[in-house]
């Protein structure tokens, strides 16, 4: 929803790679001022896809942070300078099933030739399947498909083959899955809940927000939502939350 009431706006959530960042790297000094001009009028709240306190160590700043698509959820701690876990899910699964159906995949897409594993198992229950391989070259999984074309040709049939787990376009080249109901939509949904918010109260900025995104679950919902293509621009985005 990319027309709401901005004067009901409470809560600014927003993902980190792509948004506020360049991927894994550091807050630029820019868009650490915007962070500061909003949180002396907003609410912020980090919804991010990886952990929380990788998160946290990649930003360096005070925020609280719903990690794992909402299966951790961490709070700022000002007086260690660290997050606090209020909520860390960890889900099991079965290790030779997923194997065999990512392998299947592999077989009808032409995708048997990768190093290192077939599948890789986080800790928490979410899986990456990387169809390159664990251990493919960093040149190699960034020239692969970098307009994502390679992947959503296929999208649909690997969320066919995965119906028990939320599937991502994920980083360069991989899919990345979380447990159901777990994506960026639910973690949202379920912080409101738990602190008496709607969601006309609550808005989300993110950068990846097309078929397979992991910001797509709340772009298509009734959250209002502010789309970026560029970090740099952030800024510039969340201008019209600082005009209010």
């Amino acid at each position: 929803m990319n027309n709401f009431d901005y004067k009901k706006i409470r809560v600014v959530a927003m993902d980190l790679d792509g948004t506020l960042t360049q991927h894994k790297s550091p807050l630029t000094p820019e868009n650490r001022a915007a962070l500061d001009a909003l949180g002396a009028r907003y609410k912020l709240l980090m919804v991010g896809a990886g952990q929380v306190m990788r998160i946290f160590n990649q930003m360096k700043y005070p925020i609280d942070i719903i990690g794992n698509y909402g299966m951790q959820f961490g709070t700022y701690d000002a007086e260690n300078n660290t997050q606090i876990m209020r909520r860390d899910v960890t889900l099991p699964c079965d290790r030779d099933d997923i194997d065999r159906r990512v392998s299947a995949l592999r077989e009808r897409y032409g995708y048997t030739q990768y190093r290192g594993e077939n599948v890789e198992f986080h800790p928490s229950g979410c899986l990456t399947f990387p169809l390159l391989g664990t251990a493919a070259l960093q040149e190699d999984k960034l020239a692969f498909d970098p307009d994502r074309k390679k992947r959503r040709a296929f999208y649909k049939e690997v969320c066919a083959a995965f119906p028990e787990y939320r599937v991502f376009v994920g980083g360069s080249s991989s899919f990345d899955m979380a447990p159901a109901p777990y994506d960026k939509y639910y973690a949202l949904d379920l912080y409101c809940r738990e602190n008496g918010l709607t969601h006309d109260q609550a808005v989300y900025i993110g950068d990846d927000y097309g078929l397979g995104g992991n910001d797509e679950a709340v772009y298509l919902s009734d959250f209002p939502y502010l789309t970026i293509d560029d970090y740099r621009d952030f800024p510039k985005v969340v201008k019209g939350l600082l005009d209010q």
